[in-house]
């Protein structure tokens, strides 16, 4: 069982066809009024992650310590409670509002494949083979592939995965795009793949490939949290379902609307975009993820 979730060509497309003309304000005006329109995700009774959850990460490829360390506090910034503003891990706390859920992640173990033993192009039941070789109940494997490996589906539907075994053990995949697709799995970090060349953002941690790894990290993590076994929550089919983060696909901030991600803080040095503060000050940029309080896709800023 797979949730699949992607910035896919149709989703491109969609938001892309709507993107505001300077001349006129009507499109954004339009987008403002379907964006008022309730959503809601369907519980549909089936067993959620909660408790203490590991989370064993698998890096496929190369990567450097830099980067390892960017997505590796992300996840160490879920639970950190910490009191700064628009911080990381209140962005995690929505998740504790969904019904049976109310779980706390800790970084577990680290498998380093640096000699890519599967070679450079992989197939979906190799990313499975690779989140087997650390996992467990009451565990998450998440797999991260680097730039110059090749994933099934990846860039074509795909930018990230999350999903399940007949053994009811977790895993997630997330690539990265940087030299593949970046206008598709790292946007608003670089400019979109269809429509008006936007300028992009400029990413918080330096590295577009994995400043976007972080955007499709935070929205498989939360799919898999809220709907393990594809019967949690979830709008559509069951095969490809709106979760949690993919419901609100592009929001960013505040105002988002088609093509804009909302308004986003700005590092007064350097210039990135950012919503939300992990470990050590560590800046990211986190999308909007649906409240079942309020049926709205709720943004940090």
């Amino acid at each position: 069982m797979t949730s699949t979730y992607h910035f896919s060509i149709f989703v491109s497309l969609l938001l892309l066809s709507f993107l505001l003309n300077p001349t006129s304000a009507t499109p954004r005006k339009l987008f403002s009024l379907v964006q008022e329109q309730p959503l809601i995700l369907k519980y549909h009774n089936g067993p959620l992650l909660k408790g203490n959850i590991t989370l064993n990460l698998v890096w496929y490829g190369n990567f450097s310590p830099i980067q390892r360390s960017i997505l590796v506090d992300f996840l160490q910034s879920l639970n950190s409670h910490t009191t700064t503003p628009h911080s990381v891990s209140s962005w995690w706390q929505t998740i504790q509002k969904y019904k049976g859920v109310s779980c706390t992640l800790a970084v577990g173990n680290q498998i380093l494949d640096e000699d890519y033993s599967l070679g450079k192009s992989l197939r979906s039941s190799d990313i499975i083979s690779l989140a087997s070789r650390s996992n467990q109940r009451s565990e998450i494997t998440v797999v991260f592939t680097s730039a110059d490996v090749a994933v099934e589906g990846f860039c074509m539907s795909r930018c990230g995965t999350h999903g399940s075994t007949q053994s009811k053990w977790a895993y997630a995949w997330v690539g990265n795009s940087e030299t593949q697709c970046p206008g598709q799995c790292a946007w608003p970090f670089h400019q979109p793949m269809y429509g008006p060349q936007t300028p992009p953002l400029v990413s918080p941690n330096g590295d577009v490939g994995i400043d976007g790894m972080l955007i499709n990290l935070a929205t498989v993590l939360a799919g898999t949290v809220t709907n393990p076994f594809d019967n949690g929550y979830f709008q559509g089919s069951a095969s490809a379902p709106l979760e949690a983060v993919t419901a609100c696909t592009g929001i960013f901030g505040t105002g988002a609307y088609p093509g804009y991600p909302g308004e986003v803080l700005a590092d007064g040095t350097t210039g990135a975009s950012y919503n939300a503060v992990g470990v050590d000050g560590r800046k990211y940029l986190l999308p909007a993820m649906w409240d079942p309080q309020t049926s709205t896709c709720k943004t940090l800023v």
